[in-house]
Order: C-alpha cells, then sequence, then structure tokens
C-alpha cells in the first residue's frame, strides 16, 4: 500500500451533486479538501433529466444557494429555459425550474471546482474505507494508495454495485457508460453497516431532428425568468423551447404486451423504485383507466440535437422501445440515441446517521445524496452542502449545523430521512413541510443567509447586498404600516382609477390597503409612491408579509411549540429498557434510532403520543433529581 504525501482535512468520495457542493463547502470554509471520482469527465453529470428545481425541489435550490451554495449559481448561467411553476398558487407553493444546458452544466461546475482554492481534484476509484480505533482516517483506491483526512464524506450515488438493465439485458455499471464501485459495499458491511438496494431509472433520447414538432404542444420559458440565486441580478441568455406530447392507447398495448420482457416485471430487479417518477411499464399498470401519460420533449443543450423524452423511463427492451417510442405523436419517426434503462444500487438507509450526516457507527464517516435513499440533483445537493459543512465544522472544533424542520426544507428532509426509516427512493414535495408558509423560495436568503455568514460560506459583498435588502424590506414595511390615506376625494379618485375596489371611508393605513385581494403593492406604490424605486425581490417580500400577516403569525405560533418540543434533548445514553409503559415496537424504534429530542420521538413511525407523555414524564423525572 502506498501512501499519498499530502494529508487532507476533508475528502470528498463521488462528484455527483452531492460531492461538488460538499467539497465546495469545505474548502471555503478554510479546510484542505480532496475531492476523487471515478471519471473526471463526468463531475455534476446529469444522469437523468438535465434541470433543476421544480415543486418544492426549486425551495431546496435557492436554500442551497442562501447558505452559500453553487447549484443555483450554475444554472442561472446554463440554464436553457427558466419557468415559475403554481403562481396561480399561494406563495408557499410556488417553485422554480430551469431546463439544463447539460454539458454547459457539467463544464461550468468542472471549472469552479478546479479553480476553488484548498480544492485538489483527482480521478480515483475508492475500494475501501481506511478505519483506526473505531474512526475513519481515509480511503484506499483501486490502485492499493491510502489518501488520509480527518474526515470522509462518501457521495456514491447509483455507483455502489450498480447494475445496468434493459429488457433481459443486464450489466454492472453506476451509469450507462460507467463502471460501479464493486467493492466498496463490502467494506460498508465489515463496519456494520446495513445496506439495501433501491432502483431509478432513464427514458430514451431521441435526435430532434427526427422529431415532428408541429405535431405538439409548444412550451415556452417565462418572458423575465427569475434567477435562482440571490447574487443573479437578470438571466440575459436566450431560452429555448420545450414541447409536450402524449402516450396513446397503442403506446399502452405496446408495453402491456411486452410486459414480461420488462427488467422491472420479469423480477430480475430486486430494488425499490420511486413511487412518485415511476417508469412507464408501472405508470401502465398502476394507472390502468388512463388512456394517456404526458411525454415532455425536452432539449439537453443548445450545441446538440439530443432530445429528452421525460416521462417514458423505461428498462424495456430495445426493440420494444423503438416500437413504444414510435406510437407516440409526433414521435412517429424519432430515432432513438440512447435507449432507457433502469439502474440497480446499493444504499445505505440514513437512520445510520446522525442529523448532521455524520455516521452513528463511524465517527469522522459522513453520507450524502442517493447513497441515502434520495432521488434527484436537488435533494443530493443540500445533503452534500450539509455534509461538507459539518465535516469543516468539526475539523475545525466547533458545534455542527443542524437545521430544523420550521427553518428549512433542508431540515425537513435531513429530518425526515434520519427519523422515518424511509426504504423507497425519497422525493421533495411541499406537502411534506408542515410549515411551508415560513419556508419560502422567496424568503430563502431571510432564513438562511445569516446562517452561511457565520459559517463563513457568505462573503462580504454578498452580505452587504443581503443587509441592504433585508434594511429596505423592513423601512418599506414600516412606511407602509404607519403612512394612513385619508378619504379625500382626490385620493378616492385616484384609487378608483387605478383599480376597482371597495370605498376608502375612513382614514386607512397603506399595509391595511394592501391586505385587500384585488390590490397589489404596484396599485399602493401609485398612489403614495416610496421615496425611492424598489427591486422586485424587496416588493415581493413586502407585499407577501402585509397579504399573509395572518397566516404567517399563526404559523409562528405553531413553529414556537415546535421549538419547545425540539429542544427538549434527549440524552444520546438514555435506558429506553427502564421507561416502563412503553410500548415494544415504541422502545425498538426508540432504542434503534435514538432520536435527538422530543419532537423528533414524536415523529417516528411506531411512537404514539401515548408513549411521548410517558418518555416524558420519565426524562423530567431525571432532571429533577
Amino acid at each position: 500500500m502506498n501512501t499519498y504525501q499530502k494529508h487532507y482535512d476533508v475528502i470528498v468520495v463521488g462528484a455527483g451533486h452531492a460531492g461538488c457542493e460538499a467539497a465546495l463547502a469545505a474548502a471555503r470554509m478554510g479546510c484542505e479538501t480532496l475531492i476523487v471520482t471515478i471519471n473526471l469527465d463526468t463531475i455534476a453529470k446529469m444522469s437523468c433529466n438535465p434541470a433543476i428545481g421544480g415543486l418544492a425541489k426549486g425551495h431546496l435550490v435557492k436554500e442551497i444557494d442562501a447558505l452559500g451554495g453553487e447549484m443555483a449559481k450554475n444554472i442561472d448561467k446554463t440554464g436553457i429555459q427558466f419557468r415559475r411553476l403554481n403562481t396561480k398558487k399561494g406563495p408557499a407553493v410556488r417553485s422554480s425550474r430551469a431546463q439544463a444546458d447539460k454539458k454547459a452544466y457539467q463544464d461550468e461546475m468542472k471549472r469552479v471546482l478546479e479553480t476553488q482554492q484548498k480544492l485538489d481534484i483527482k480521478q480515483v476509484l475508492v475500494e475501501e474505507l481506511l478505519v483506526e480505533n473505531g474512526k475513519c482516517i481515509g480511503i484506499l483506491s483501486q490502485t492499493q494508495t491510502a489518501y488520509f483526512g480527518d474526515t470522509v464524506i462518501l457521495t456514491t450515488g447509483t455507483f455502489l454495485k450498480g447494475i445496468i438493465h434493459i429488457g433481459d439485458v443486464s450489466y454492472s455499471a453506476g451509469r450507462a457508460g460507467e463502471s460501479s464501485a464493486e467493492k466498496l459495499s463490502e467494506s460498508f458491511l465489515s463496519l456494520g453497516f446495513e445496506i439495501g438496494r433501491l432502483k431509478t431509472g432513464t427514458p430514451p433520447r431521441v435526435n430532434a431532428h427526427s422529431i415532428d414538432f408541429n405535431q405538439m404542444e409548444r412550451q415556452p420559458g417565462d418572458k423575465n425568468p427569475l434567477p435562482f440565486s440571490f447574487t443573479t441580478e437578470q438571466i440575459t441568455q436566450p431560452q429555448l423551447p420545450c414541447y409536450l406530447t402524449y402516450t396513446n392507447e397503442k403506446t399502452h398495448d405496446v408495453i402491456r404486451e411486452n410486459l414480461h420482457r420488462s427488467a422491472m416485471y420479469s423480477g430480475r430487479i430486486v430494488g425499490i423504485g420511486p413511487r412518485y417518477c415511476p417508469s412507464i411499464e408501472d405508470k401502465v399498470v398502476r394507472f390502468s383507466e388512463k388512456t394517456e401519460h404526458q411525454v415532455f420533449v425536452e432539449p439537453e443543450g443548445r450545441d446538440t440535437d439530443e432530445i429528452y423524452l421525460n416521462g417514458i423511463s423505461a428498462s424495456l427492451p430495445e426493440d420494444v422501445q423503438v416500437k413504444m417510442v414510435h406510437s407516440i405523436k409526433g414521435l412517429e419517426n424519432a430515432e432513438i440515441m440512447r435507449f432507457g434503462y433502469a439502474v440497480e444500487y446499493d444504499f445505505a438507509p440514513a437512520t445510520q446517521l446522525q442529523p448532521t450526516l455524520e455516521t452513528k457507527n463511524v465517527p469522522g464517516l459522513y453520507f450524502a445524496g442517493q447513497l441515502n435513499g434520495t432521488t434527484g440533483y436537488e435533494e443530493a445537493a443540500a445533503q452534500g452542502l450539509i455534509a461538507g459543512i459539518n465535516a469543516a465544522l468539526k475539523v475545525k472544533d466547533e458545534q455542527p449545523l443542524v437545521l430544523d424542520r420550521a427553518q428549512a426544507y433542508i431540515g425537513v428532509l435531513i429530518d425526515d430521512l434520519v427519523t422515518l426509516d424511509i426504504r423507497e427512493p425519497y422525493r421533495m414535495f411541499t406537502s411534506r413541510a408542515e410549515y411551508r408558509l415560513a419556508l419560502r423560495e422567496d424568503n430563502a436568503d431571510l432564513r438562511l443567509t445569516e446562517i452561511g455568514r457565520q459559517i463563513g460560506l457568505v462573503d462580504d459583498d454578498r452580505y452587504r447586498q443581503f443587509q441592504k435588502k433585508a434594511a429596505d424590506i423592513r423601512a418599506e414595511l414600516e412606511r407602509l404600516q404607519e403612512t394612513l390615506l385619508k378619504p379625500t376625494p382626490a385620493t378616492v379618485d385616484s384609487l378608483e382609477n387605478i383599480v376597482e375596489t371597495g370605498e376608502l371611508k375612513q382614514p386607512t393605513s397603506l399595509a391595511d390597503l394592501l391586505k385587500r385581494p384585488e390590490l397589489c403593492y404596484e396599485h399602493i406604490a401609485q398612489i403614495v409612491p416610496p421615496p425611492e424605486m424598489l427591486p422586485s425581490p424587496v416588493t415581493e417580500q413586502v407585499e407577501i408579509q402585509i397579504k399573509y400577516d395572518g397566516y404567517i403569525q399563526r404559523q409562528q405560533r405553531q413553529i414556537h411549540q415546535f421549538k419547545r418540543l425540539e429542544n427538549f434533548q434527549i440524552p444520546d445514553t438514555f435506558d429506553y429498557a427502564n421507561v416502563h409503559g412503553l410500548k415494544t415496537e415504541a422502545r425498538e424504534k426508540l432504542a434503534k434510532i435514538r432520536p435527538a429530542s422530543i419532537g423528533q420521538a414524536s415523529r417516528l413511525p411506531g411512537v404514539s403520543p401515548a408513549d411521548i407523555s410517558i418518555l416524558t414524564v420519565m426524562l423530567h423525572q431525571q432532571r429533577a433529581q
């Protein structure tokens, strides 16, 4: 065994979306960092749909940016279509999504990594974790070179014993055309970790020149696209259109007739697939009453003719995929450039982790991304960022960062993973966040930038920009609350000329006027303009905070109750076996997960309110002794 001459503070294994955020965070916090990957040419590769954001996922990207991460800035530079989703609904569920130029996104992220100080990048296949006295101290490569570090972060994606399935053909690979990591799982098992199998998939890609777009619905991007990053002033690059078509009964007949040849339905796949992003075979079987399913026809970049058929992920044989694609309107003559496939891989259930993403079994070892059972670039990047932050804080001997469910979607994501014993690919939804009105996309910077500043990921220029925005919001809220509009004839006429609204009968603050459903901030600014023109991110915040003030206050009261339970800590050494009255299932769950607080304990499956009451009484008694 050879020893690499440099000792690192943080070693990151894997350079997907989790690995990139982890490595950048650790290096930017001043740690000597190494990131290793099987192939340097696939850093930040988008294995599936080349898009960032979407419902709830956009919230994660905004939060990553607010904390000082890279994903939002990267998609702002390389996006080819930007859309705001749920714009007709309330602000809590509005989300951003952008189609990416797949290759440009990779190249830009690789450039960012290569130019980052204190960050080394190496092409290495890791086969073993090095552990001494129970602590992770490094990694061993396929070429028998040892790289030593104070902490190690694993972000292995779908590469642990990855197997690709296309019909009745299967072969070892982490992604199409890339080798899998065959031995690292054995290292996990030797260290006492539990390993499971999951499955995900991807659809065919076709040549744009072989598509009849005239038969499809054109879907342009937003006319005034909103950036993901709070530091991006404007999206200036031209946008490309996407298209929409549908499967039909002929498509479904082709699939039904060949289900026995599908890797998924022939029983050759044992891993559990994503419930909320099923393969087309699964859609046809589970939703047999539906006569059509959407197929989003999305470009993979500006300089490629490759088109992604979002919605028909498949593990069918190649000849069946050809028939299936040709049965769809506009794709009758489509030339398949890459066939769809399913990939099965090892994962480690995240209940084996602390909320910091450090493993309970092996100090100094962190897991992030699909290794923890998630699906999606955004979920992976969020975990990678937190793992990188906490590895750096551990090296510095500082308190770890744990975001709770009332602070961020990132907090919801990680709390769900380490608490709920999830056995299928996890995807973020707005419905998973109990306090989603407080955790909006638009206020991610107001919630998290101070934290990013404290840990060293928000620089001086960005922090000054943030402080100016926060001050402008406070000042404008105060102006609207304190400025009274009197019902003079001139005022009444002015108001009637702007918008049809109820009569102004008594002096009314501008804030109360803005609460009227038919009025928006622009109307108020026309009546009584602010001292200076304010940017739209400021006025958007002002309008939301005023219009939803009652709901926000009610949610803050709920959050206060939540915080009380979260702050009721349970000692790590607490002996649940001696708590009389707990149900057997509750005792087993509590002993296995070892929740950090009463709040976390209350969210464990199998732990009832009665169990929580008994546990709370016992903890109070211990504290009183």
